[in-house]
């Protein structure tokens, strides 16, 4: 992947033209699975047909024997440790004496074309005795549950309880529900893909589409048994991530490969491979009750939740965790009770994908905040607006609001946003109607509900997590020109954080001419991109980079000039008069370069007893209003409006934020419309976008966006995290408009035709 470098204007508060945009809808952009060396040789992985088995042998010898196969490889193999894990160090790489769940990598081939190594892997003779599963997460703690992990004495991966205010609350008012959420997948568009070279002196480069260098560095050096210094990652490009990408792939399998064959070798996964080959969002079963005054004040709240975490942990302890802090909504609520949980099953593994944990909840505490509205009589806007966080307030885990929650202010503004026009009674465009060209209504059967939907989300890693960024910001002269060279481990993954660097970079700076380093290892890390997180970190870092190396020159500015009363005004050295002193080429000799290591506040860990403390740094509201058509006889959707309010703290990519605020709304509808890994008794039914659904260009409605910009003055520029809250309260306010619409409750999401029509 080469240096990204633009000479356009842009700072902080522009919208730029992004240097990969061209390219990526032109064709041009090179993806991970682009990778091609001359040398090199294709990597292939075999996999368990079982959810649950032992292996009692595996016999490799008619791959072998197929010409044009490399080698092939056990986790007999596997010269360090065979471990690796986001959280838990329980995920082997290659399957060793027993496979956990459908999918599960058992061996690896290497060969000098795809084809071949495909064949050779079904050569490969696995002999499995099947055990019992654990395939149903609601029976995955009862006594008689099969281990997923025998080493445990059950199958729990993480509680948490929350208790605050009165243990024994009562109210006047009491409403409840039970609800379901399926496992969705990420979906990303770019396959998981990657290219390992050696080095020929026993260490090896990968190049990789991820989300986070160093914690796959870290893994990878444990498994080879190699020190960071010999394990040397790259981002490739990346095409989609949300989560997907942070746990590894065929990071390992491909190095491997490649140590053992001293060639290079590339993998790519075809799409069925890639529904086994990363991580999805978490199905849960929620249990809810609400109690409140006769005028919906609440007073109360019970949460219930359960988290099928499948095989491994990956993540499945940092979902608990923020669907247990943040299950209840963005709320006041005097008296509190939640349990969270998440359990090991056979299925498949479960981990991060974008809401992390706040997603699933949201369905359950805002279906419950409507049924509470229409039990007091109360308008659903109001009810949200009544019971809304404020700035000041205390969230249930007791840590203090201490900027902008204007939760009334985002579902008082979508509500006032103007509504789609009525169907026309005559002159009907069937496109315009649930099914479509399909021809399946002409309006007959159709009606139309409006739904809401407020949340928030936590930004950054959380519960005392050591969350840092680290920049390397150079300024130097090129055939007398300034130019900016900004190096961060920080994975772009299709968000825009490399315009984001540049930008913050040329304010902080005034140099046009911006050059963006390769992401690499080559840099300290700049931890993961998700939670919302990359422009609050990373953006901190290369912010304080930039302040580090203009301190620099102004040092040695006043070093030429003999005064001290001087600042950087673009590229000049200016007095604090204002009058012009000097250029930069006169006081820049040489390069300025600092690196920065850069935290935001501290988190802590919450009162295991109590659920109490301050356990995230940050919080982003959002607010969404669904207008829905429904053909009530036949179960069909069509979503004809899906409007928005979230506050941004600050803008620093307008264009960019609307981009993610629309992309993460499209996620949010999917979920609740069409979106859903099928898993029966441990097995995917449906690994392919034939059968897996994604919502299109002709699925998505028109979209109202108001960016609220309410600035957090503990975060750089007052930012806060953008790509996570729309995909939050999208899906719940579009599970509103249908029940508004048929006037069923529809406690399970994704909304199935026949739960509309009841057949």
């Amino acid at each position: 992947m080469t240096s990204t470098e633009t000479k356009s204007a842009g700072v902080i508060g522009d919208s730029p033209l992004r240097p990969d945009g061209t390219l990526k809808v032109t064709g041009e952009f090179a993806y991970a699975s682009d990778l091609w060396h001359d040398d090199m040789v294709w990597g292939v992985t075999l996999r368990s047909p079982h959810p649950h088995a032992r292996i009692r042998g595996i016999d490799i010898t008619e791959a072998l024997a197929l010409p044009g196969v490399s080698a092939v490889l056990t986790a007999a193999d596997v010269p360090g440790e065979n471990a690796v894990g986001l959280e838990h160090l329980d995920t082997p790489s290659l399957a060793d004496g027993v496979v956990r769940y459908q999918g599960e990598p058992v061996a690896l081939v290497a060969a000098d074309h795809p084809e071949t190594a495909r064949r050779a892997a079904k050569r490969i003779r696995v002999d499995y005795e099947e055990l019992p599963a654990v395939t149903d997460p609601r029976r995955a703690l009862d006594d008689d549950a099969p281990l997923v992990h025998r080493t445990r004495d059950d199958n729990l991966v993480r509680a948490m309880q929350i208790r605050r205010g009165d243990p024994e609350p009562t109210a006047p008012v009491v409403v409840a529900l039970d609800f379901e959420v399926g496992m969705q997948d990420q979906a990303f568009l770019g396959p998981e893909a990657g290219l390992a070279v050696p080095d020929g002196e026993g260490g090896v480069d990968l190049y990789v589409a991820t989300q986070w260098l160093h914690v796959d560095q870290r893994q990878i050096c444990r498994v080879l048994g190699l020190p960071p210094e010999q394990v040397r990652l790259s981002l490739a490009g990346v095409g989609g991530a949300f989560g997907g990408r942070e746990d590894l792939s065929m990071h390992v399998h491909a190095c491997l490969l490649a140590l053992h064959t001293g060639k290079p070798v590339k993998m790519s996964y075809a799409r069925d491979e890639s529904f086994f080959g990363h991580v999805h969002r978490h199905p849960a079963w929620l249990r809810y009750e609400f109690g409140a005054e006769p005028d919906g004040t609440l007073v109360y709240a019970k949460a219930d939740i359960l988290f099928d975490g499948g095989a491994y942990a990956s993540s499945t302890g940092a979902v608990v965790g923020n669907g247990g802090t943040l299950g209840l909504g963005p709320y006041r609520i005097p008296s509190v009770r939640v349990d969270a949980r998440g359990v090991y099953t056979n299925n498949p593994p479960c981990g991060a994908m974008r809401g992390f944990g706040c997603v699933q909840a949201a369905f359950a505490h805002e279906a419950l905040m409507d049924e509470l509205a229409d039990t007091v009589g109360v308008d659903r806007v109001e009810i949200r607006a009544r019971n809304g966080m404020r700035e000041g307030d205390h969230n249930i885990t007791g840590q203090l609001i201490d900027s902008a929650a204007p939760v009334a202010e985002l579902i008082e503004t979508v509500r006032d946003m103007p509504l789609p026009p009525e169907r026309p009674q005559d002159d009907l465009d069937i496109r315009d109607l649930p099914g479509g060209a399909s021809n399946t209504t002409h309006g007959e059967g159709v009606v139309r509900g409006i739904g809401y939907a407020v949340t928030y989300k936590n930004v950054g890693f959380s519960e005392g997590f050591d969350d840092y960024s680290t920049a390397r910001v150079r300024l130097e002269l090129t055939a007398g020109e300034p130019v900016v060279t900004v190096h961060t481990a920080a994975a772009e993954v299709g968000q825009g954080l490399i315009t984001v660097e540049q930008q913050i970079c040329r304010t902080e700076l005034g140099v046009e001419r911006v050059v963006v380093h390769p992401k690499d290892t080559g840099v300290g890390s700049g931890g993961s991109t998700s939670a919302s997180r990359q422009t609050y970190v990373t953006g901190g870092a290369v912010k304080a980079a930039c302040e580090a190396v203009r301190a620099s020159v102004l040092a040695r500015a006043a070093a030429v000039l003999g005064r001290s009363d001087l600042r950087l005004d673009g590229e000049k050295i200016v007095a604090v008069t204002g009058e012009v002193l000097a250029g930069l080429a006169d006081v820049l000799d040489e390069a300025v370069e600092e690196t920065v290591e850069w935290r935001h506040r501290p988190t802590h860990e919450i009162d295991l007893v109590t659920g109490q403390g301050d356990a995230h740094v940050q919080y982003a509201f959002s607010a969404h209003r669904a207008v829905v058509d429904v053909d009530v006889e036949l179960g069909l959707v069509k979503v004809v409006a899906l409007d928005t309010a979230q506050d941004v703290g600050k803008a620093i990519n307008p264009d960019a934020v609307i981009g993610q605020i629309q992309g993460g709304s499209a996620q949010g509808m999917g979920l609740a419309l069409m979106e859903e890994v099928i898993v029966t008794d441990g097995r995917v039914r449906n690994p392919s976008f034939t059968d897996y659904l994604i919502p299109t260009i002709l699925d998505m409605p028109p979209m109202q966006v108001k960016v609220l910009e309410y600035a957090d003055p503990h975060a750089p520029y007052g930012v806060r995290g953008v790509g996570e809250p729309p995909t939050i309260s999208s899906g719940p306010a579009v599970a509103a408009a249908i029940r508004a619409a048929t006037g069923k409750a529809l406690r399970r999401v994704p909304v199935r035709p026949e739960h509309i029509t009841g057949t």
